[in-house]
């Protein structure tokens, strides 16, 4: 069974995130819990959280197939430990939000070295941070997103991520999320070489992780280490692409979340997916 959504809004409450789902034709989605662009919020109420779980039965849609992302701000890999804790209480606050609401997962970038300490340092901080989380939260799995490679955001490469899990105490609780777009922008050739790639992801990282993607076609060419989202079939990645994920059997029931860039061709562009079904 696939599951196919897109990154909705959460304007006015959590609660009208599943409804945004629903007007779209979506039986999955990704939503922000909280302003991405600030530290801090608002507790969600009681009736945020009743009406969010009440709006998600009535869109039929399963907690199982909901994707919330993290806040833009958060970088586990900060070189400042002052900061990295931020960071971290940041992330925590987030992820008892998601556990408020009944969810299972969380998205988020793994982290920046800011060109201030080496990669290997950036990932210790990171896979530090993580271990972090998980021992002072529960439930809630961490799901690593692939990046494009843009800046000093590491993650780009399937070692990074490997690298990663390999050094969480506890791997029933973390999972990646591949981002189109930044797959093929970091370097690796899903269009031509969808089965090589997915094969590769499967031997350095384990395709048992895989626990959502991100579907988004991109502006520009292979290895451009640049994450700029488009719609589907308008970039480089073209239709293929988004056929292949859809009959490949590894990408059953996990959210795949649309992010491109016109949420007013949304409803169309799941139609387009679901028709790749056989």
């Amino acid at each position: 069974m696939k599951y196919i959504g897109a990154h909705v809004s959460a304007s006015g409450g959590v609660e009208n995130a599943p409804l945004n789902a629903m007007q779209i034709g979506a039986n999955a989605f990704a939503l922000f819990v909280k302003n991405q662009r600030q530290w801090s919020a608002k507790p969600l109420t009681d009736e945020n959280i009743s009406k969010f779980k009440e709006n998600l039965k009535s869109a039929q849609i399963s907690p199982d197939h909901v994707l919330p992302h993290n806040s833009y701000l958060i970088n586990l890999g900060h070189f400042d430990n002052e900061k990295r804790q931020i960071s971290i209480d940041a992330f925590l606050d987030e992820i008892s939000r998601v556990e408020e609401l009944g969810l299972k997962m969380i998205n988020f970038h793994p982290g920046s070295h800011l060109k201030e300490i080496s990669t290997e340092q950036c990932l210790d901080n990171i896979a530090e941070s993580i271990n972090f989380l998980l021992e002072n939260s529960q439930n809630v799995k961490l799901v690593i997103e692939n990046t494009a490679g843009q800046g000093s955001n590491l993650g780009f490469k399937f070692e990074h991520i490997a690298y990663l899990i390999k050094k969480c105490f506890d791997k029933n609780r973390i999972g990646v999320c591949l981002d189109t777009c930044h797959t093929f922008s970091a370097g690796y050739d899903i269009k031509d070489s969808y089965e090589k790639v997915m094969n590769e992801f499967d031997q350095i990282i384990g395709v048992k992780y895989l626990s959502a993607m991100h579907l988004n076609d991109t502006k520009f060419g292979l290895a451009s280490k640049k994450d700029r989202h488009e719609s589907l079939g308008k970039g480089f990645l073209e239709l293929k692409t988004f056929e292949n994920i859809i009959k490949d059997k590894r990408t059953d029931n996990i959210p795949l979340i649309l992010e491109t860039i016109d949420e007013s061709i949304w409803a169309d562009e799941i139609k387009i997916l679901r028709n790749f079904i056989e």
